[in-house]
């Protein structure tokens, strides 16, 4: 049965090699966090719940909110109050009109502080009421050690995140396909207006799908950058860091090497069987509904605890649920697989039915 091939798979994965140990990473940010996307598992961290000044970051919060709230096609009139702001800009003019849509690309590719307070004042009315939106999803997303003061990140009493938060958000942020899309694209036309993205590991790193850069004086360089790898997603956010496209580089490698997406079951795998009385059959298999995969580390093997009953009563109905394999790593569950029935089984006739039967067949 296909469940004994589970072990060969991790032992496999045990003789890996060119690992990379996470000593050996000299990552010069004040804190940082690298996160396996889909299943959450901290892969590196370094001070990632200390609480810092996150500068244009927040913007994926702005963002994401945003396309939650607004249509693409919705116009926006650009306010005076909008194009009153510092820093980093689209050069939006008041009067002009541009959709949502546009409004965006320039948040995200040119980080336009303009942008930002165009898009809030036009989604929620209000400035003030759009950051209220932002720090409800960041309840939402559990992201307990986080406030936001404005929607473009510049330095503000009390506008604070931390890495391990900023993580949240982004993967948050990434299974948004339309979020994904603009901060993965590297150059577009607007108008008169030719926007570059920020982020150059769009062309320095092999799989970057985005996400946003930052700095101001207080917060320092900051980034968050996803990067994919053979279906796995990666997820890096580095605050106060003078080196962090190398560190971001650093980080990636370390984690595709050394956490490399592996798999627990894919459906349709044989995991087991289950005793049948009163059926035609005295067995019948069960096999993965999903697959499953979690990222593993060199010599890591999960436990696996099936939750099946001990006997069904005929009859079984194929593809109905039998129960699930739950996986275990160090004692905590990284994986729960429901189970289904791969056969049905008839009920066993009873000797009045066989009767019965045959009664009928003589007449026939």
């Amino acid at each position: 049965m296909k469940k004994y091939l589970l072990p060969a798979v991790f032992s496999l994965l045990a003789s890996a090699s060119l690992l990379i140990p996470s000593a050996a990473l000299d990552i010069s940010a004040q804190s940082a966090i690298l996160t396996d996307l889909d299943s959450g598992r901290v892969l590196y961290e370094k001070n990632s719940g200390e609480r810092r000044a996150i500068a244009s970051i927040t913007k994926i919060m702005t963002a994401l909110v945003a396309l939650e709230h607004c249509d693409l096609e919705e116009l926006v009139t650009v306010s005076y109050e909008s194009t009153l702001t510092e820093g980093s800009s689209m050069y939006l003019k008041p009067g002009e009109i541009l959709s949502m849509e546009e409004l965006l690309y320039g948040l995200m590719l040119a980080s336009g502080n303009d942008a930002a307070l165009a898009v809030a004042q036009h989604c929620a009315g209000s400035v003030g009421v759009f950051v209220d939106w932002m720090n409800e999803k960041a309840r939402q997303l559990r992201m307990n050690d986080t406030q936001f003061k404005n929607p473009n990140g510049l330095d503000e009493e009390g506008h604070y995140s931390t890495a391990a938060d900023m993580a949240k958000l982004t993967a948050a942020a990434m299974n948004n396909d339309t979020f994904v899309r603009i901060v993965s694209t590297k150059t577009i036309t607007i108008g008169s207006r030719s926007l570059k993205n920020h982020n150059k590991l769009l062309w320095e790193y092999d799989g970057v799908l985005g996400v946003k850069t930052g700095y101001t004086g207080k917060a320092g360089r900051t980034l968050v950058s996803c990067a994919s790898r053979d279906g796995q997603r990666l997820i890096a956010v580095t605050l106060s860091d003078r080196n962090d496209w190398v560190n971001h580089t650093s980080l990636f490698d370390y984690g595709f090497q050394t956490y490399p997406k592996t798999v627990l079951c894919k459906a349709g795998w044989e995991m087991g069987e289950v005793t049948v009385t009163g059926g035609m059959k005295e067995t019948v298999p069960v096999t993965a509904a999903v697959s499953l995969n979690y990222p593993l580390g060199k010599g890591e093997m999960p436990e696996i605890k099936f939750n099946l009953p001990l006997l069904m009563k005929a009859p079984v109905a194929r593809g109905a649920f039998a129960g699930r394999a739950v996986y275990l790593l160090n004692g905590a569950v990284i994986g729960s697989c429901p189970l289904v029935f791969a056969e049905s089984v008839d009920r066993m006739p009873t000797r009045m039915e066989r009767i019965l039967s045959g009664v009928r067949d003589l007449f026939d």
